[in-house]
């Protein structure tokens, strides 16, 4: 079967301009000593490259600031603390750093969260953003011209933006008609760990929360004036996808959504857009102790694909974000993540994964995906979304798996395989790029949002519901989507995957389509 990109669950092509530049997170390895551990008289080995570990511990506060003077020991120094959920960030140029640090009383497990400074790209979306043509955008105001009108019976409707009509996802999931009655709250935040947000666009400045925003690349916060923002070349994926959780309704471009909720910047790639744990740590804790209702993690956690809880380090990262994903739903955050582009089959027995590490050399290795998980995808808690096109048939390269995904939304898929209705032109999903521009892109990095943004409207619906009921009323509300006879979605005669369930679960779609309409409906 013909794929859009790579069989890379990162920025499956790199965007347009991504800035391939050195991980922030290495840096240049000096000669040195440092006392051991233990502290004994032999000298800690300090000539290595400077790595970035997570260090999670187990027990209170008192246990934090023993491991810390262990740490110091080893010859590491400490980023940062997350003392809430145990998760210490550390840098050291000590190669047996880590092998040292889990031998320290109260510590439950340490790893390195990279291996080297290589270009990579772990977003979830497909190909490079392509920029509306002049004709797109012409024929788009025309449909917009023709099908304004006043609103009826007192309610909400207002004109449709320019752009609008070229968004085939808003009513493949009702978002159109949910508009009618409600844009969403403003006492409602969703949070983009991702890229970064430019939010000087006019598409998003209107409901850009600023104060639930910061830069986290380094594993702590770091909230300077516009810090959570794309620079020059870097990737547009965060503001994509901000665009279409929650770009305004105000006769400019397009419509996210959530149109009248407000959208914050959490970034947490580096310049070659890496997402490292002690970055998405930190996401997910600023997220829970800043308000946001809902997070989107269009996105995985580099350098592995799958985490093996069988590997040291592996098995490290894995603990890390689970705390953070586990203490934003306590703060009441929904999580809400995309489920990769490879047309892997996620519930089944093993799978190859050729791309790990992603920031050296990779190495081809047989996993068994329910015991190396792709973070924060699979861990528990956290919303799995599927992709569907134009069509509303699952995405060319969606994974699934039942049991796995629970729920889906538009991503988009290739025009050749799923065509939209007139005016819509494109098969992909549009959305805001830096700059003040709009584009296409497609992936399950585009069906997250989707359904993040449904999420927001019913926190707007249901202000009081906590993350579980949010949780169950998005996929109560979907609408069944049964499996296909057969999935040959290149028409070649060939089988491209097997959907396993029912039409009211199943691996393809999970509980169904989401529903926007309902998530407004008291």
């Amino acid at each position: 079967m013909a794929h859009l990109g790579s069989r890379r669950r990162r920025a499956l092509a790199l965007p347009v301009g991504l800035a391939l530049t050195v991980s922030l997170g290495f840096l240049p390895a000096a000669t040195a000593t440092a006392a051991p551990a233990g502290g004994g008289t032999d000298a800690v080995a300090t000539d290595g490259p400077k790595l970035s570990y997570v260090v999670n511990t187990r027990g209170g506060h008192s246990t934090v600031t023993s491991v810390k003077r262990a740490i110091d020991r080893a010859g590491g120094t400490v980023v940062t603390s997350y003392d809430q959920i145990g998760v210490i960030v550390v840098t050291s140029q000590n190669p047996g750093f880590a092998t040292t640090v889990r031998k320290v009383r109260g510590v439950e497990s340490a790893g390195a969260t990279r291996t080297a400074p290589l270009p990579a790209q772990s977003t979830t979306d497909i190909g490079a953003p392509r920029a509306l043509t002049a004709e797109e955008v012409a024929v788009a105001a025309a449909a917009a011209k023709k099908k304004a009108h006043p609103s009826k019976g007192g309610g909400t409707a207002l004109p449709p933006d320019p752009l609008e009509p070229l968004q085939w996802d808003l009513p493949a999931i009702k978002a159109d008609k949910a508009h009618e009655k409600t844009l969403g709250s403003r006492n409602v935040t969703v949070a983009v760990i991702d890229t970064g947000v430019d939010d000087t666009h006019p598409d998003i400045a209107p409901n850009f929360d600023r104060r639930a925003s910061v830069n986290c690349v380094t594993g702590k916060p770091d909230t300077a004036e516009g810090a959570w923002r794309p620079n020059a070349g870097e990737s547009p994926h965060g503001t994509h996808v901000a665009g279409e959780i929650a770009a305004a309704k105000n006769g400019v471009g397009m419509t996210g959504v959530a149109p009248g909720v407000k959208v914050s910047g959490i970034k947490v790639s580096t310049p070659a857009g890496l997402f490292y744990t002690e970055a998405v740590v930190c996401g997910f804790v600023w997220a829970a102790e800043h308000g946001v209702d809902v997070t989107n993690n269009s996105y995985y956690t580099d350098p592995w694909y799958f985490n093996c809880k069988n590997d040291p380090d592996q098995k490290a990262l894995v603990e890390a974000i689970t705390r953070a994903t586990r203490y934003a739903e306590s703060k009441g955050t929904v999580n809400v993540a995309a489920a990769g582009n490879e047309n892997y089959d996620l519930a089944s027995d093993s799978i190859t994964d050729p791309t790990s590490p992603n920031d050296t050399t990779p190495g081809e290795r047989v996993i068994d995906p329910s015991e190396c998980l792709d973070i924060p995808t699979q861990l528990p808690g956290v919303v799995t979304v599927a992709s569907t096109g134009a069509k509303g048939v699952k995405s060319s390269f969606s994974n699934h798996g039942l049991g796995i995904i629970d729920i889906a939304a538009p991503g988009g898929d290739s025009t050749s395989y799923q065509t939209p209705a007139p005016p819509a032109t494109s098969g992909l999903i549009l959305g805001p790029l830096p700059g003040g521009n709009w584009g296409y892109m497609a992936g399950t990095s585009m069906a997250s949002p989707h359904v993040a943004g449904v999420a927001a409207l019913l926190k707007s619906t249901h202000p009081h519901a906590s993350p579980w009921a949010i949780k169950a009323l998005l996929t109560a509300q979907a609408d069944d989507v049964a499996c296909p006879t057969a999935y040959d979605i290149d028409g070649d005669g060939v089988v491209d995957a097997v959907c396993e369930g029912g039409k009211r679960h199943n691996g393809f779609y999970g509980a169904g389509l989401v529903d926007a309409l309902d998530a407004v409906r008291r």
